[in-house]
Order: structure tokens, then C-alpha cells, then sequence
């Protein structure tokens, strides 16, 4: 190899950076005894240049290479113990990937070389492979991160404002009729895409991860993928199979296009883990740097804690690896304009060696931080490890996935007994998980699908998984989806099935969207999408993971589109402080009512009733909301599960009346005023209705 100039350089920032005249390259390890940057031909086939980093300061590696520029493909070596036992696995024969690295060109091509250890040795991982993994493995390209954003603005819609919408890249676009990029970031920056996300009332788009991402080697060997990404490879740098043109500006050209339609970005991501596994997984990156470091070790340092379930778990107390996460989040904030981050398996990011924290230095080192304080932040409040369910538990401003909303709504429609309590503290927020430390209502994600379970319509067809296209004898997914087949498992063509199946789903959405707290929706729900069955699709890249826009529910998606409306349209359905009956803590003024179809006060033994299958509530402006946001004066809605009843309706003020919007019953309603006073509730139905306003 020829030779090349290399100068100290900094040890900030961390990565690759082009200054214009040259790269500086700055790497982390504790442990090592040397780093070696690699260089590679304009082809990525040929290793150029092996140069040794020069410079050392702390346990920053560091060095400056005059000429390059963006464009330049490079990976990383590290020389240093390989003593398992002790928790190190250098191993310099594997080509490794720069933690910081914005763009890489492709995933790792399986292969045993990708192992540190010699695979089928009586040893196992405590052998030592001398084969080179560089040409099984992607390379590293130096990237110019600058864009021509314009007069990018981000929405910044208030949390109240906001109904969130879970995508999947490819899933969204790959079958849509009018997207030419399909399966990439431009495609969904199309047209098609934006216009439908508009229509529907959407504010934030959340999508599955994207940051690169591994394919697991036992979904390859079955022919199938990781589809969902829950297997980072690089923290910096979206994943190669979204990219059209190898461009990371194709990334920012779509959060530019969102933005514009006022459409904010909100990441998936998962800095509790990484794709390397446990100590039979391959050497692609942080073990291959410093194994001790970067991961979270057992007693006996040669094997993982595994508090995640996919094998290891990062190290976030290390100051270096919360250095890097945070610096990830910046970078995809300040350069990329993310507007939010959905935080995977968040309790592991809190937890010490003593169990949960919600004082961990992960989210100390958040709520300091005065880039990562402006976006949304949204955990998922649990994990496998010990203690590791936690809603509710997390600190502002966090908000949180709120799984008891989702099974609580679902078994409340589905007719269990005993739900109509849990249904009214759905509702209003779940305060009892939520109501504390000066957290507002908004905090509680509310949803009834997600990307990992039953599609909206799968809910409503099936009452058994069905996952064997996953390959694992239908082990794998939740077996307790709390889900209704209405009397046939799968598709039907009675058309009796179809109408009940139909108002179930109104029924669902409904109680989302008239819910105190923030909204979330699955990709697809809106269209009738089905996954066949399949709970867990996260292996699934073809139709059954993929959204069907060939034969939509344009009844269903026209409804949904008025839930949506309606919400925005009314403030008591999105409020910050909580609604608390009986409990008038600032001025003295009502703001929850709850009453029986009789048009009674709920007493303390009605809500035990075993007959009770009926929820009617009237809610109003909080108390000790300014008097500016009192733009209205009252709701009133009924959640009836039981036989058809009539409700009685409070009595409205100065002769007044109350208006009737949506009855998921008799969908075509629209503002229709009740001059009874008792408004039909029929079996199975969600009513919203609103007290005229006084020039009405």
C-alpha cells in the first residue's frame, strides 16, 4: 500500500469531518492498543491504505488526512486483547464500522469471517479467528452533511395539537399506484403520500427505524428480513435500502417535503442495543472497539447482560456511549430536522445496576440539554429485564406509549366484564399512572394498534395469531391480542360480519380520537389494512407487511378523516391538565361529569355494577384552564357496549341544546340536533355530542 499524510488532528467532534481541505478522524476506545483507519478504492473492492491513528487524547483516537474528501469510502481496525473473560474481543482482522459514520454503503454480507472467534471450534467464542471480514462488510463513507434547506421551518405543533401517525418507509409506499420512488425516502416525500397524510389530519409521521440496521442471520438462512430495523448497525446513518440515489440529502429532501405540509418527523429509534448479539454474535463494530465499554456485562465480563432479549445491552452509563447517543440525537435534529424520537425498549435506558432510574444519567443528560429539549420524546415505558415495566414511571417531558389504554379499549368493546371503569380512566388520561409531577394529560400516548400486533382490521377478524409465514411454528408474537373475530376467523363474505366488523373499528378509532391525551395511529387502519393475521410481522418485506391501497375503505377512511377533524376542531378533547371529578382544585368549577343512562350521577356502586355495560361522560374546559382557551363549553359522549338504550341528556342551559356529530352507529350523522331529551344509543356505539353555543 502506498503511503499517505497524516497529521494529529482533534479529538473532536467524534467521526469523520470534512473541514474542506481535508478529514479529521476521531474514534473511541478505552482498551485498545492501537486504531487503524483503512482506506478503500472509489469502488469500495480495494483496501488502499492501512495508517495508523497518530494521536491519543484521553481515550479519544485521533488523526488528520490531508486531500480527502466526501465521498471517500473508509472503515476501522482496533489492536488490542482479545480476552473474553476479561470482556475484550479485539480481534484486528475484522474490518469494523465508525460508531459515527453518516452514510454506509450497503449491510454485512453473512459470512463466518464476520465472527471473532473460529465458528464450530470445541472453544467456541473463546477461539480466535484470523480470517478478514473486510470484504463481507460495508464500508464507511465521509459524508459533507450541509443541505440546501431554504426556508425549511419545523411546525413545532404544540403536544395537544398533535395526532401521530406510525409508518413504515417501504410499507407506506411500496404498492401506492402514484409513488415512483417506491420503498425509499422519496417516495414517501411524494405527492401521493403527503396529500393523503394532509386529508387525514395528521401532524407527526413516526417511523419504524431508520437508522441502518442489520439483517439477522437466521431470517437470511429462512429466506426472509429484518423489516421493521429493530437491529441498529450505525446510529448516524440512515439505512442503505431507503436510499434511491445514495444520497443522505434524500433523507433531509423528505423531511423538508413533511414540514411543508406540516407534517412533523418523529424517529423510532433504539440505542438499547445494538446488532451485534451476545458473545456468538458477529464483530461489526462497538465489540470489535471496545467490547468492555460499550456493552453492559455479566459477572463473568465474557458474557452479556441481557435486559433487551436480542443478546446484549449498551452500556449507557459510560460516559462515552451516552456521549454518543446524545450526540446521534443532535445530529438528527440539528442536520437532519427530526422533530421527535420514539425511544425503544426506554426502560433500559434507565436502568443502573440497582434497577430503574427515572434520575438516570440518560435523562438527566436529556432534560439538560437544550437541542433535545425543543423536539418530542416519547418512550416506550418497558423492557424484559427486571422491574422493566414502567408506565408511568418516566420523568417530563417525556410522553409515553400507554399499553393499558390499548388493552383496556379493546377488551372494553370486545364486551369483557367489569371495563366500563377501566374505559372511563382511559379516557380521561390515566391519571393514576400519568397525574404527577407537573405532567400534563397530553403525556399518555393513546393507541389501539401498532406496528407490533394486529393491524386495526385484524382486530376486529381474528381471535388467534396466525404467524407461520414467520418460520417459528407460530410461536412467536402475543398471544393475548384481546381481539374479536365476530364468528369467522379471517375473511368473510357475510355481509352481516363485515357491518359488525365495520362499527367495530369506528368504535376503536372513536375512543382514540375523543380521548384525553395523544393520539397514535397505524399506518393503514385508516384503509382497512390487514396483515393476514400475522401479530408480529417484523420479518414480513411483501404484501403482507405492506399497505394495500388497491382496494381501500373509502367509507372508513371518510370517517376517520371526521374523527380526526372533529378533535382538532375541539379543545376539551386535547387538553393539557387533567380532568378530575369531584375534585375542583383551582376556581371551584366543574370540568367531568360521569352519568348513567338514566341521567343520574354515577354513584361508587354503580361503577361495580356486573350489568353496567354503558359510559357516559360530559366533559368541559379544565379547571384552571386561562379563560382564553374556553372556546367552548361542553362534550358529552356515550360509549355503549350493552343492548340499545336511551340516555338521557343534561340538562343544557338557557334552553339550549345539545348537537349531535358522530354516532358510530349511524355514520352518516353529522350535526344533527337532539329536541329530545334523550339522544338512541345503540348496541355497540360511540356518541359525540356538543352543547350549542350561545349565537347558535
Amino acid at each position: 500500500m502506498s503511503s499517505m499524510t497524516i497529521l494529529g488532528g482533534h479529538a473532536a467532534p467524534l467521526g469523520a469531518t470534512f473541514d474542506g481541505e481535508g478529514v479529521n478522524f476521531a474514534v473511541f476506545s478505552e482498551h485498545a492498543r492501537r486504531i487503524t483507519l483503512c482506506l478503500f478504492s472509489p469502488d469500495g473492492r480495494t483496501e488502499t491504505h492501512r495508517i495508523d491513528l497518530p494521536e491519543r487524547d484521553g481515550d479519544v483516537w485521533h488523526g488528520y488526512v490531508p486531500g480527502l474528501r466526501p465521498g471517500q469510502m473508509y472503515g476501522l481496525r482496533a489492536d488490542g486483547p482479545y480476552a473474553p473473560h476479561e470482556g475484550h474481543r479485539f480481534n484486528y482482522n475484522k474490518l469494523l464500522l465508525d460508531p459515527y459514520a453518516k452514510r454506509l454503503t450497503r449491510h454485512p454480507e453473512w459470512h463466518d469471517a464476520l465472527m471473532g472467534y473460529r465458528v464450530g471450534h470445541a472453544d467456541i467464542d473463546l477461539s480466535f479467528d484470523r480470517r478478514d471480514s473486510a470484504r463481507y462488510m460495508p464500508r464507511c463513507v465521509v459524508e459533507d452533511v450541509l443541505f440546501a434547506w431554504g426556508r425549511d421551518k419545523a411546525p413545532r405543533r404544540p403536544t395537544s395539537q398533535s395526532v401521530i401517525y406510525e409508518a413504515h418507509v417501504k410499507g407506506m409506499t411500496q404498492l401506492h399506484p402514484d409513488v415512483q420512488h417506491k420503498g425509499k425516502f422519496l417516495g414517501l416525500a411524494s405527492d401521493a403520500v403527503l396529500d393523503h397524510l394532509v386529508k387525514l389530519g395528521i401532524t407527526a409521521i413516526e417511523l419504524l427505524p431508520v437508522q441502518a440496521f442489520l439483517n439477522d442471520r437466521f431470517l437470511i438462512e429462512k429466506g426472509l428480513v429484518n423489516y421493521w430495523g429493530y437491529q441498529t448497525l450505525g446510529f448516524f446513518a440512515p439505512d442503505p435500502r431507503y436510499l434511491a440515489h445514495d444520497q443522505i440529502a434524500e433523507f433531509q429532501h423528505m423531511v423538508a417535503r413533511l414540514h411543508s405540509a406540516g407534517i412533523e418527523v418523529i424517529m423510532d429509534v433504539v440505542y438499547n442495543h445494538s446488532c451485534e448479539g451476545n458473545e456468538l454474535g458477529p464483530t461489526l463494530s462497538f465489540r470489535g472497539l471496545d467490547n468492555r465499554s460499550y456493552y453492559r456485562l455479566a459477572d463473568d465480563p465474557r458474557y452479556y447482560i441481557n435486559d433487551t432479549g436480542t443478546g446484549n445491552t449498551l452500556n449507557i452509563d459510560h460516559p462515552m456511549v451516552l456521549r454518543m447517543v446524545l450526540d446521534s440525537l443532535r445530529y438528527w435534529v440539528e442536520e437532519m430536522h427530526v422533530d421527535g424520537f420514539r425511544f425503544d425498549l426506554c426502560t433500559t435506558l434507565g436502568r443502573t445496576p440497582t434497577g430503574f432510574d427515572r434520575g438516570a444519567s440518560f435523562f438527566d443528560a436529556i432534560r439538560q440539554d437544550p437541542v433535545l429539549t425543543r423536539v418530542k420524546l416519547i418512550a416506550e415505558p418497558w423492557d424484559i429485564g427486571p422491574g422493566g415495566y414502567r408506565v408511568g414511571g418516566f420523568p417530563p417531558p417525556f410522553l409515553e406509549w400507554n399499553d393499558k389504554f390499548r388493552d383496556g379499549v379493546r377488551r372494553f368493546w370486545r364486551g369483557d366484564a367489569g371495563h366500563v371503569a377501566v374505559l372511563a380512566d382511559r379516557i380521561t388520561g390515566s391519571a393514576l399512572q400519568f397525574d404527577h409531577s407537573g405532567r400534563p394529560a397530553t403525556t399518555s400516548v393513546n393507541f389501539v394498534t401498532a406496528h407490533d400486533g394486529f393491524t386495526l382490521m385484524d382486530v376486529v377478524s381474528y381471535t388467534q395469531k396466525h404467524n407461520e409465514a414467520n418460520g417459528e411454528g407460530n410461536r412467536d408474537g402475543h398471544n393475548d391480542n384481546a381481539s374479536d373475530n365476530m364468528g369467522v376467523e379471517g375473511p368473510t363474505d357475510d355481509p352481516k360480519i363485515l357491518a359488525v366488523r365495520a362499527q367495530r373499528r369506528r368504535n376503536l378509532l372513536a375512543t382514540v380520537l375523543f380521548s384525553q391525551g395523544t393520539p397514535m395511529i397505524l399506518a393503514g387502519d385508516e384503509l382497512g389494512n390487514t396483515q393476514w393475521g400475522n401479530n408480529n410481522a417484523y420479518c414480513q418485506d411483501n404484501e403482507i407487511g405492506w399497505l394495500d391501497w388497491s382496494d381501500y375503505d373509502a367509507d372508513f377512511l371518510d370517517f376517520v378523516r371526521r374523527l380526526i377533524a372533529f378533535r382538532r376542531e375541539h379543545p376539551i378533547l386535547r387538553q393539557k391538565r387533567f380532568l378530575h371529578a369531584r375534585e375542583r382544585i383551582v376556581d371551584g368549577l366543574e370540568d367531568l361529569f360521569w352519568w348513567r343512562a338514566d341521567g343520574r350521577p354515577m354513584r361508587d356502586e354503580d361503577w361495580g355494577a356486573p350489568e353496567l355495560k354503558t359510559l357516559c361522560a360530559e366533559m368541559r374546559i379544565a379547571s384552571g384552564t386561562p379563560i382564553y382557551a374556553q372556546r367552548e363549553e361542553a362534550l358529552f359522549l356515550v360509549f355503549n357496549r350493552g343492548p340499545d338504550v336511551e340516555v338521557k341528556l343534561p340538562e343544557a342551559p338557557d334552553g339550549r341544546r345539545w348537537r349531535l356529530w358522530i354516532d358510530t352507529g349511524r355514520p352518516e350523522i353529522d350535526g344533527k340536533v337532539m329536541t329530545l331529551p334523550t339522544v338512541f344509543a345503540g348496541c355497540e356505539t360511540t356518541l359525540m355530542l356538543e352543547l350549542e353555543a350561545y349565537n347558535d
